[in-house]
C-alpha cells in the first residue's frame, strides 16, 4: 500500500517578503520566499492549509531571527536529500550566525571528511542550492570567492538583507547584476 504524505503550508509575513512554510507530520520540509521557483516546484500538488505545532515553532524562530537576534532553539525539520546533500546541509547548520563561508571552504571540509584531495565547489553549490529549508538551514551564509554574493534562490537582494540582519559587514561583499558585463 502506498504511503500518503500529508503536507501542510502556512505563510509568514517577514519584513523582507512573504515566506512559505511547508511541513509534514515530522517537521518543516520547506521554508522559502514567495518567488523562489526551485522550492515551489517541490510542493505536492495537494497540500493542506493546516497549522501543525511545527509552524508555531518555525514562526517563533523567524520572529526572533528577524528581530536581529540568533534563535536559541531549532524547530523540527525534516530534510530529505542525497547523502551528499545531507552532509552539505549539516555543515550549513554549523555556520555561525553573522558569519559567512565560501563554497570553496565547504568543498575543502567535505574533501577532508571524505579523505580526498579535492572536492568541486560547483558540486557543493548544487547541494547548497537544493536546500529547501532556507534561513533556518542558512544557505544565505554561503558566498562566492572574493565576496561575490552569488547563488540564492530567494534572490541576491534577499541574501544581502538576511546577512545584514545578522550584522554581517556588507562592505566586503558585492554582486553582479544581470546588466553588469564586467
Amino acid at each position: 500500500m502506498e504511503q500518503v504524505i500529508k503536507q501542510y503550508s502556512a505563510i509568514y509575513q517577514s519584513p523582507i517578503g512573504n515566506i512559505y512554510l511547508v511541513a509534514d507530520e515530522t517537521g518543516l520540509t520547506g521554508l522559502w520566499f514567495e518567488k523562489d521557483k526551485i522550492c515551489t516546484e517541490s510542493l505536492e500538488k495537494e497540500y493542506r492549509n493546516g497549522y501543525p505545532t511545527v509552524f508555531e515553532e518555525g514562526k517563533k524562530w523567524l520572529d526572533i531571527y528577524f528581530s536581529g537576534k540568533e534563535p536559541d532553539f531549532m524547530p523540527p525539520v525534516h530534510m530529505e536529500g542525497t547523502p551528499f546533500q545531507m552532509r552539505v546541509w549539516k555543515i550549513l547548520l554549523q555556520i555561525p550566525f553573522g558569519k559567512t563561508m565560501t563554497y570553496g571552504d565547504l568543498a575543502k571540509i567535505i574533501a577532508k571528511e571524505q579523505g580526498i584531495s579535492r572536492m568541486s565547489a560547483q558540486a557543493v553549490g548544487g547541494a547548497v542550492g537544493r536546500n529547501k529549508i532556507s534561513i533556518i538551514v542558512p544557505c544565505h551564509r554561503v558566498v562566492g570567492s572574493g565576496g561575490n554574493l552569488t547563488g540564492y534562490g530567494g534572490g541576491i537582494e534577499k541574501k544581502e538583507k538576511l546577512l545584514a540582519i545578522e550584522g554581517v559587514d556588507m562592505e566586503k561583499f558585492f554582486y553582479l547584476s544581470k546588466n553588469d558585463n564586467s
